[in-house]
């Protein structure tokens, strides 16, 4: 029997790829494989029969971790208070679970004694460089394998070693589509979507219904208490709590649908589509607190920061130091970020309809324009004179270059 340190942790997903991994990698590498499968929302099959299936396919140990909690709370929830959209649209969806799961992987080989961690990605996108860069922040001692990427392992090279294995993995039609699902949404690419001109079909869809049934406009009230959700509709919730309301809620009326041309980390350009109904939803009301609270010059230069650091997850760099620097500047910007928002949800839009706030820099008498506003107009003339100054006596200057 392998030495323990001769043993490899696998990113273990229950899948053909990564079943097929476990004894691919044995035969490849000697190592004895111990299954991680991590739990960050992504439904389907029950976590213990993809437990089973590990040690049935050939892993001494098998791992399930229930992480839908620490995912919702210290990986999803500061990308909402950074409004964490990549190229302004996604939501980060993959990126976000990477780091979490590599964290428990790094952790469990650091405890079992193992020197390496693997994963399923294939050369081609972000995932393979999100795992690694994770566990090499975290774990700098151990080493990275990638079965499909490293070890030539294609799709029907695992087909066949799982028939000639004798493997227990349903063989089913296949899926025209690659997903990718957690708590905060889904993502689809492959099959007819690698035409950019393809139209997705009804069938890509499962977070969200379609937009165009029409259903009457529903209102939902989200409480934020320092820029995280505390309660739906005056029900106290957990982060996890309000993000699955919001999936059911935003999606039955069609929101979160998202189709981009997107540019992966690797160089090339893909096609993608995303549905984030509770990730579009409460960014949507995240920043539209932000609005009301948040003074001119601290929002305007926050907005700066939060293309910076949905760059940053989704380029996998979660644990660098320059992440970690923009974090604690988020988090100082949130603390007057409490108050009420009220959404209206319909066709696909979630489109803020009420604000309120014991923090609101909002002052009535000041914006309103009838009698008896308490700002006085009479400064304004002096204000613009000075505000351009500076452009008055450039003016002159050019006039009198080109005089």
């Amino acid at each position: 029997m392998a030495s323990v340190s001769e043993r490899v942790v696998l990113a273990y997903s229950g899948g053909l790829d990564t079943s097929v991994g476990i004894g691919w990698l044995k035969d490849a590498t000697g190592k004895e494989v111990v299954a991680l499968a991590v739990d960050v929302g992504q439904g389907g099959e029950d976590m213990e029969d993809i437990r089973q299936r590990a040690l049935d396919c050939g892993a001494v140990e098998a791992i399930v971790v229930d992480a839908k909690d620490e995912f919702a709370a210290d990986f999803v929830m500061p990308a909402l208070r950074a409004n964490a959209l990549y190229q302004k649209r996604y939501p980060l969806v993959s990126a976000l679970s990477r780091p979490l799961i590599s964290k428990h992987l790094a952790r469990v080989a650091r405890e079992l004694g193992a020197d390496s961690v693997a994963h399923g990605c294939t050369g081609k996108g972000n995932d393979q460089v999100r795992f690694e860069a994770a566990v090499a922040a975290l774990a700098p001692e151990l080493t990275s394998i990638a079965p499909i990427r490293d070890l030539a392992l294609t799709r029907d090279k695992a087909i066949a070693y799982a028939e000639e294995h004798g493997l227990p993995i349903k063989q089913s039609k296949k899926n025209p589509y690659s997903v990718d699902k957690n708590v905060w949404g889904r993502a689809v690419e492959t099959g007819l979507l690698e035409d950019p001109w393809n139209a997705p079909g009804d069938g890509v869809w499962e977070y969200t219904d379609d937009p165009a049934k029409g259903l009457p406009a529903e209102d939902v009230v989200i409480r934020f208490a320092e820029g995280i959700p505390v309660a739906i509709d005056g029900k106290a919730v957990t982060p996890l709590q309000a993000i699955e309301i919001m999936n059911t809620v935003a999606g039955r009326h069609g929101v979160g649908r998202i189709d981009i041309i997107e540019d992966r980390l690797v160089g090339i350009k893909s096609r993608e589509v995303y549905e984030a109904p509770a990730g579009i939803a409460l960014v949507a009301a995240h920043e539209e607190l932000e609005n009301l609270v948040l003074e001119r010059d601290l929002g305007r230069y926050k907005r700066k920061i939060e293309a910076d650091w949905a760059n940053l997850v989704y380029d996998g760099l979660w644990f660098s130091d320059l992440k970690r620097s923009l974090d604690v500047f988020i988090a100082h910007t949130q603390r007057h970020v409490s108050g009420d928002i009220r959404l209206k949800l319909q066709s696909g839009v979630a489109m803020v309809t009420g604000r309120m706030s014991d923090q609101s820099l909002y002052d009535f008498d000041l914006a309103t324009y009838d009698t008896g506003d308490t700002f006085d107009q009479s400064h304004a003339k002096g204000f613009i004179e000075l505000w351009s100054l500076p452009s008055k006596i450039s003016a002159k200057r050019h006039a009198k270059n080109e005089g």
